[in-house]
């Protein structure tokens, strides 16, 4: 078996034009990237993405919010004109989680336009304060907030309340994004 490099993962195929199939195919790391390397090419491949998931069920969701990932981590204007759409997606207090999960980590590549600021940084909070949230979502909340608290420096004394109430119980991971975002 040969070893497929990133940089020539667009040259794989993927068969078909169903898309869900796809993403369904496989649950792997390669498959997420093969895919997503697939879809940079053509900007409705990457609506039909993001149309999946805010739309399927909670199998498909999962996985094509690791694609969206991907693509937003190599290529994040592409994902620029969904960023509504997705932000919106957030609000839903039934999304699964590994739609929060990766529509947060999307937000830490991107820039967030102006009319989107106000209501991700009250998504963000709301993870972090939450304390059934995943440790995941809110270190990527973490990260989102800091990035905006560069633009909007009143709301950093917010995020480090936040941050010390949850700090004698916090997991090392929390505590590490913390550190690295210095907020403690």
């Amino acid at each position: 078996m040969s070893i497929i490099m990133p940089e020539n993962l667009h040259k794989l195929k993927i068969s078909g034009t169903n898309i869900r199939k796809e993403i369904l195919k496989e649950h792997s790391k390669l498959q997420a990237m093969k895919i997503a390397a697939w879809a940079e090419k053509w900007q409705q491949r990457i609506k039909a993405l993001v149309n999946l998931m805010v739309n399927d069920e909670y199998r498909v969701v999962q996985r094509v919010a690791r694609v969206i990932s991907h693509i937003a981590e190599r290529r994040p204007v592409l994902i620029t004109p969904y960023l509504p759409l997705l932000v919106s997606s957030m609000e839903n207090k039934n999304a699964p989680v590994a739609a929060k999960r990766n529509v947060v980590r999307v937000l830490q590549y991107v820039e967030i336009p102006p009319t989107l600021q106000g209501p991700v940084m009250k998504i963000c909070f709301d993870f972090l304060s939450d304390p059934k949230e995943t440790v995941a979502v809110k270190c990527f909340s973490m990260t989102v907030l800091a990035g905006l608290s560069k633009q909007f420096p009143d709301i950093r004394n917010e995020l480090r309340l936040l941050i010390d109430e949850q700090w004698e119980n916090a997991t090392a991971g929390f505590k590490a994004r913390a550190r690295k975002m210095q907020l403690r």
